[in-house]
């Protein structure tokens, strides 16, 4: 994971700033954390230095205890000069939330303190959310200083709508919220391998019905969906996700389109297969569904129903027959039992996939609604791929550089795009 660097400056929505270093940690970053004077009257350095393991610098002439190292380094034997040592080795830089009169420094290379300076020195990827007032947001030489630092490599992430501090008031201005944060500085670490690229990812369980109220449906969530959704945007790829009866928040960048049924499903994809590159199918589509679904609500006191079941299409298998010799299709098979890689290997030689991800879903603590999973990725050329027990966001990564390998493969090594990304300056 990386070494992030915070810039707090003092605004009201310093609060967000908390949620975002904690949701970095969790996913294991390293987090180092400069506040302004003004942002501790909001939020207090101790809780920064909580969640962190780390100490919090507000000042030039403040020693660092840490000496600039990061959370799980070994510190130096010297201390740094501190404006430059966090900086120096932090591998992204967020501000958030970015005030107007913040903007206004870093836009005209004033470094009065700690965090300007910090940024003036920066040589990693910058990003800053502004967050302030919305007459101040639209001010004119607000607007002048974005572009600016637009201009310079500045990634901005830009503010929610909403209500704001001041009571009564609704209008833009608000600090994006922390999963945003997140994603923003994840995003710049990412190399743009897949910039260009159209990815489409289905996510989620079908449900189909079996009178108004009640439905056949399955436990999946749609969190391994969303995962492969955020690193495909990460890496740069225009996504859209067909989601069938996801409830979570879905990844910023991401066009949705909602469905319910296989059937509906089915036709999304088709759809979409027609100006997509990759297809990850992860959803869980129904094999079976109500023959003649009642449209009405079955009552207990007239006995217990008798449903008849029939097939579903084979969505996986139709779209593999339709696609394109340059599109890659991935497609998902929980299993149980310990054949279960013997399965996905069936599905994928009958199926005619690129690559199919296995899970053993008779396994406890992964799959279906959890955070973890752990799977195997076969690939129709005889690579064979272990992810062990881990944050769906790490399968996701692994699913993806399989997509990249298999891209490259067939297009060969002209095909392959460079990563022409620069540092951000102040």
């Amino acid at each position: 994971m990386a070494r992030l660097l915070l810039g707090v400056s003092g605004g009201i929505a310093a609060y967000k700033a908390l949620e975002a270093v904690r949701l970095a940690v969790k996913r294991g970053h390293a987090v180092r954390v400069i506040q302004t004077p003004a942002s501790e009257r909001f939020v207090a350095r101790a809780s920064f230095e909580a969640i962190t393991g780390a100490p919090v610098l507000s000042s030039e002439f403040e020693s660092d205890r840490a000496r600039g190292a990061y959370p799980g380094e070994p510190m130096p034997e010297r201390a740094p000069i501190s404006h430059l040592a966090l900086v120096e080795r932090a591998e992204a830089f967020l501000i958030a939330p970015a005030t107007a009169n913040t903007l206004a420094k870093l836009a005209h290379g004033q470094a009065d303190n700690l965090l300007t300076a910090a940024a003036l020195a920066a040589d990693c990827p910058v990003a800053v959310a502004p967050a302030m007032n919305s007459r101040m947001y639209t001010h004119p030489a607000t607007a002048a200083n974005l572009r600016l630092l637009r201009a310079r490599g500045v990634t901005v992430v830009p503010p929610g709508e909403g209500d704001l501090a001041s009571y009564s008031e609704h209008g833009i201005g608000r600090l994006a919220e922390p999963e945003h944060l997140l994603e923003a500085c994840e995003a710049m670490l990412t190399p743009q391998s897949l910039s260009g690229a159209r990815v489409l990812v289905t996510a989620g369980g079908t449900r189909e019905p079996i009178d108004s109220v009640r439905f056949l449906g399955n436990r999946s969530s749609g969190r391994m969906g969303f995962a492969l959704a955020r690193e495909a945007v990460r890496r740069g790829a225009e996504v859209t996700a067909i989601t069938a009866n996801v409830t979570l928040v879905p990844p910023p960048r991401v066009r949705l389109q909602r469905v319910q049924t296989a059937a509906e499903l089915a036709g999304a994809c088709r759809r979409g297969l027609a100006y997509c590159d990759v297809l990850l199918m992860s959803a869980a589509v129904a094999d079976f569904r109500p023959l003649g679904p009642v449209d009405a609500k079955l009552k207990k006191d007239e006995g217990v129903p008798r449903l008849e079941l029939e097939a579903t299409e084979d969505v996986l298998s139709q779209i593999a027959e339709m696609r394109r010799p340059d599109q890659i299709i991935v497609g998902f098979a929980a299993e149980h039992g310990t054949d279960a890689v013997a399965l996905g290997r069936g599905k994928l030689e009958r199926k005619r996939l690129d690559a199919i991800v296995v899970n053993d879903i008779s396994r406890a603590g992964i799959g279906f609604e959890s955070e973890d999973n752990e799977v195997t990725i076969l690939a129709a050329d005889g690579t064979e791929r272990h992810v062990p027990h881990s944050r769906k966001e790490r399968v996701a990564r692994a699913v993806l550089d399989e997509v990249e390998r298999l891209r490259e493969a067939r297009v060969g090594s002209d095909g392959a795009r460079a990563d022409t990304r620069s540092p951000a300056r102040i």
